[in-house]
């Protein structure tokens, strides 16, 4: 069934003698583009989420973050409050689909979704981890893609050196661990401890990166740009390398960044680009 969305979208702001507008308004000069959508029945929320998570990994795969069965998505469940989806383990990013997904509890038991496949060992204890002291959080992106493994090997956090990154600012953690796989309990709660309270991307030494949000779209959209973050960072340090000097963002005009563009409305929004893209080169057939 087609979810039913009622988008809360805030009025636009018609003059300089309107109150201050909120982040999500001061984006958009005329009509404010539609937000995060509402639904009247939880029902047609979780279709929403399982087809936003779906063309999220959609998503992933044309932006060549797969690596063979590494990679995973969660997105907690608005009925089984206790459970998350998660994709399932050995299938293409290019090829998921909404009703592909496995509902797996927080004690790692599958409840619902597809039960002919397995998930992710060491997937489901990270992001069961973070979902146990993250109540804010309802999706977790990783995947080991190219420019987050590189720039992971310094165990270091990205700088403030362009406009965009201050979606992070403040907002991201370093995990300078490697324990090999993850397949302990105790290593997903040290994760989730580096991501701390407050966390919105983190950076796993000798391993790729991690993204969360209040919305799949949100952490989707985190992750590219944490992606492209590391990037533009590894071509800043080569330059450095050889003798030019980097300019970091103060931070006064960080903190305004960040308040002003790393908000959940905003980052949801910023997806939805990506998302509407992948509707229109696949005809939607990711929903399914």
């Amino acid at each position: 069934m087609v979810p039913t969305a009622v988008y809360d979208t805030p009025p636009a702001i018609s003059s300089t003698k309107d109150v201050e507008p909120t982040p999500f308004q001061a984006m958009s000069h005329g009509p404010t583009i539609p937000g995060i959508p509402l639904f009247k029945t939880l029902e047609e929320k979780r279709q929403w989420q399982l087809e936003h998570m779906a063309g999220a990994f959609r998503v992933f795969a044309r932006h060549g973050y797969t690596e063979g069965m590494s990679g995973h998505i969660s997105v907690r469940d608005p009925i089984h409050t206790d459970g998350f989806w998660m994709n399932p383990l050995g299938v293409h990013f290019g090829m998921l689909r909404a009703s592909d997904m496995i509902l797996v509890n927080l004690n790692g038991d599958i409840i619902g979704g597809t039960r002919n496949r397995a998930i992710n060992a060491a997937g489901f204890l990270i992001h069961a981890a973070i979902h146990k002291v993250r109540p804010d959080v309802h999706a977790i992106c990783h995947t080991h893609s190219t420019f987050g493994r590189a720039w992971s090997t310094f165990a270091r956090p990205l700088d403030m050196i362009n406009q965009d990154v201050c979606n992070f600012y403040n907002a991201q953690g370093v995990y300078a661990e490697y324990g090999g796989l993850v397949l302990g309990e105790e290593e997903g709660r040290r994760m989730a401890q580096a991501l701390g309270p407050t966390g919105k991307g983190l950076t796993l030494m000798n391993h790729g990166l991690l993204t969360v949000g209040k919305t799949v779209d949100e952490a989707a959209y985190l992750f590219r740009l944490m992606e492209k973050s590391c990037e533009a960072q590894l071509l800043v340090e080569a330059a450095a390398a050889n003798g030019l000097q980097k300019q970091i963002i103060r931070d006064e005009e960080a903190t305004y960044n960040f308040k002003m563009a790393s908000e959940a409305e905003n980052l949801y929004c910023e997806f939805q680009p990506e998302y509407e893209y992948e509707e229109f080169l696949t005809g939607g057939a990711f929903k399914a």
